[in-house]
């Protein structure tokens, strides 16, 4: 148990992390909330801050908890150990995920601490940041037929949910027809905290995107109309608070995690990330995550929203899922046409009945739409034309609204890696492509009166291609570990319908007073949960499937081709690399039976990380009784992973060998002949290319050489192909590549 002074689980205070917690309500079910802490704080001295610290335990043990604690304690400073100090300098005191506590510490304190025996590593803490109707459709789920019904829609599993808090009363957290959660859950109810008891907590409540129950006639401002659901709506939701105002500290999620171990949930869904890569050995997420992986415990978590450029992926550690966004099929289009018959498409999620179509001045008054900024006698009951700029979106509309405009036309901002969004502005709008606001600014000036309007069509489904990756979606190589391809795969981000706080306005800014119970939302915070909850679908299908298997399953089976049968396109430029999709778009039919799966252990990371990291570092991320003394290190490439990343060095080999094992997961008798899809630049081998099965769990192993081709073009630094599995027409397990020429130092 993870032991802290106070604690408190709220209603949310944070739109954005309730926003993550109803992604999972609409697939999944909640069980009840588990109990979370105050938060810690960072620097609350001017001389002290918050610290983790790991430690090596006494090869006899505790006979209590109370032992554990006096142990920790025993490193803080020896004039405190006595004293009531040590009670507040200790903040959390962990059992779970790690062997050590969170304290308040100077810098010449911790120095000091390194000397005692039994110190393993210590660091300081971090911040964290925030990184539906239509997509279980669009995800192929069938209340009456395939995945959903066959895995019970989730029935049996409870998804772990990192936030800031949840609202108990929201639809989607129905719990009507719920079963009690499984045996198996220990957690318990916080019956304090901010207008929380313990009876707000029911059979469902645990989150709404992952797991949220279905709502029919979900909407927002009347677009988007459907019956909302969770990818796991029979599944349970248990909400860990680890976010407050300032942000996500680190240590609080370690205890977050901590504790969602200790209660039995199947799958933790974190939509959190850094700004920055971390290595592993100083990333709490991913010590917390390994530990719940060793657990049996799949976690899910966001790409980051700090694309397009390469390099920019947050949460690069192979035991998770990291998930990047992706585009649906579905448009809340509001067009604009201009007095030339001219007619650019755009989106808005606020969409009035009473606005006509007939032409309206139209007026461009620059870089100035800001509230105080705008003439009234020049914009008043005219369409206005608004630069992207830095002011929101919807807040450009409020200064255009009170200065009397009757409509706004929004431009994007000049290579902006937002996608046209659907928000709930406050008067007629559309928001266009930085491009087609060009041409508008050209008409405006080649024309003595130049009018527009704007033209609502609603809801509309595949008048684009999709998915497409979204412009924001943070990209691959990972910074910390080049030879684990990431993000790993992408799901749907972009304009999600998602629950909302009833007492929130719809645009969260002063002056806006509707109210609803739905919203559209984009980010990869989206699109984790989205995941969360097909792994909790598959969790319940497949009960002896471990997280490694479930996240081979879905890699192996996602698609590479958009609704238009071309391969997926990247929102910034044409088709997008596997450094933007990974293995590609979850595909939850085919990932329920994917034929062969690449299985992992706990254990098997260890070779990994005695490749990347000393001994003692080792230690602190996977436990004292790793020991790499042991072990034959491996390169990063031959962890037994569902995709390939190969590096090639300047100074490095020219070829590599990397062997793979897979469990046959799908008939009994089956027969495999391998595909390869030859990169530039490089030499792909697979031997043997023939793999036959006579059992169910069996396992087989093969190689794969990658040779690098003598003429190969000075200016190729990435290059990309495939290896696929195929047994008949029932099995095609697909391997994405990624090859890297001559990378940066790594770590």
């Amino acid at each position: 148990m993870c032991q802290r002074n106070g604690a408190a689980l709220k209603r949310t205070t944070s739109i954005f992390f309730f926003l993550c917690a109803m992604a999972l309500v609409h697939g999944f079910s909640f069980a009840c909330a588990s109990r979370l802490h105050r938060p810690s704080a960072l620097a609350a001295e001017s001389e002290l801050r918050t610290y983790i610290v790991h430690v090596r335990l006494p090869e006899l043990g505790f006979q209590s908890l109370m032992d554990r604690e006096s142990y920790y304690r025993s490193f803080l400073p020896n004039a405190l150990t006595e004293s009531s100090s040590a009670d507040e300098r200790m903040i959390y005191a962990y059992s779970e995920v790690i062997k050590g506590f969170a304290a308040k510490l100077s810098p010449e304190e911790v120095e000091a601490m390194k000397a005692k025996d039994g110190f393993l590593h210590a660091y300081p803490d971090v911040l964290l940041y925030p990184q539906t109707t239509y997509t279980p459709k669009f995800l192929g789920l069938n209340p009456n037929s395939g995945v959903w019904p066959e895995s019970g829609f989730g029935n049996g599993t409870i998804i772990g949910l990192l936030d800031s808090g949840i609202w108990p009363e929201h639809p989607s957290l129905n719990a009507s027809g719920m079963p009690p959660p499984p045996k198996k859950w220990k957690g318990t109810c916080v019956d304090y905290g901010e207008d929380f008891n313990a009876s707000h907590c029911s059979n469902k409540l645990t989150s709404t995107t992952a797991a949220g129950w279905f709502v029919p006639g979900a909407q927002v401002l009347g677009n988007a109309q459907g019956t909302a659901t969770g990818m796991a709506p029979h599944a349970h939701l248990a909400i860990y608070r680890v976010c407050y105002p300032t942000g996500c500290a680190g240590s609080d999620i370690l205890a977050g995690i901590d504790q969602a171990v200790q209660d039995g949930v199947d799958v933790i869904s974190v939509s959190l990330g850094g700004l920055q890569s971390e290595p592993f050995i100083n990333d709490p997420l991913a010590i917390g995550a390994f530990h719940a992986m060793r657990n049996g415990i799949f976690v899910s978590c966001s790409a980051g929203n700090q694309g397009p450029g390469h390099g920019s992926v947050a949460n690069e550690a192979p035991w998770y899922l990291s998930v990047g966004a992706s585009t649906v099929d579905r448009a809340i289009r509001a067009n604009t046409k201009l007095g030339n018959g001219d007619t650019f498409m755009g989106q808005s999620g606020y969409q009035p009945k009473g606005f006509g179509p007939t032409p309206l001045p139209l007026v461009y008054p620059g870089d100035i739409c800001a509230e105080g900024a705008l003439n009234e006698d020049k914009v008043a009951g005219k369409v206005v034309l608004c630069d992207g700029g830095s002011i929101s979106r919807v807040r450009k509309g409020m200064a255009v609204l009170k200065a009397g405009g009757a409509a706004m036309i929004l431009l994007n901002n000049e290579g902006s890696v937002l996608p046209l969004i659907a928000e709930a502005h406050v008067l007629p709008a559309s928001e266009i492509s930085f491009e087609d606001g060009e041409k508008i600014k050209a008409y405006i000036n080649s024309t003595k009166n130049p009018t527009a309007t704007i033209l609502f069509k609603g809801t509309v489904f595949g008048d684009t291609a999709a998915p497409e990756v979204a412009g924001f979606s943070s990209r691959g190589p990972s910074i910390q570990s080049f030879g684990i391809l990431k993000p790993d795969i992408i799901g749907p981000g972009v304009d999600i319908l998602a629950a909302w706080p009833l007492n929130a306005s719809i645009s969260d800014i002063p002056g806006d007073t509707r109210r609803v119970k739905f919203n559209m939302i984009s980010g990869t915070s989206m699109s984790a949960p989205h995941l969360s909850g097909l792994a909790a679908v598959l969790k319940s299908a497949h009960p002896n499937w471990s997280p490694a298997a479930i996240k081979s399953a879905m890699m192996t089976t996602a698609y590479v081709l958009n609704t238009k049968g071309k391969p997926i396109t990247d929102q910034t430029h044409g088709p997008a690399d596997v450094f933007a999709i990974g293995a590609g778009h979850v595909n939850i039919t085919r990932a329920a039976h994917p034929g062969l799966v690449y299985d992992l252990t706990a254990d098997d990371y260890i070779p990994y990380l005695c490749g990347l990291y000393t001994e003692q570092e080792v230690q602190a991320i996977a436990g004292s009784t790793a020991h790499c003394s042991n072990e034959t290190t491996i390169l990063e490439g031959e962890l037994n992973y569902p995709s390939f990343s190969v590096v090639f060095k300047s100074e490095g080999p020219s070829s590599f060998s990397f062997k793979r094992t897979v469990t046959n997961v799908g008939d009994a008798n089956s027969s495999y002949h391998v595909e390869v899809a030859q990169p530039d630049g490089v030499n792909i081998e697979v031997q043997p290319n023939n793999l036959h099965f006579t059992k169910v769990n069996e396992k087989k192993s093969f190689q794969v050489v990658f040779t690098l081709k003598i003429s190969v073009p000075s200016d190729l630094s990435i290059s990309q192909g495939h290896i696929k599995w195929i047994s008949g027409s029932k099995y095609q397990v697909r391997s994405p590549i990624s090859f890297l020429m001559h990378p940066p130092s790594q770590r």
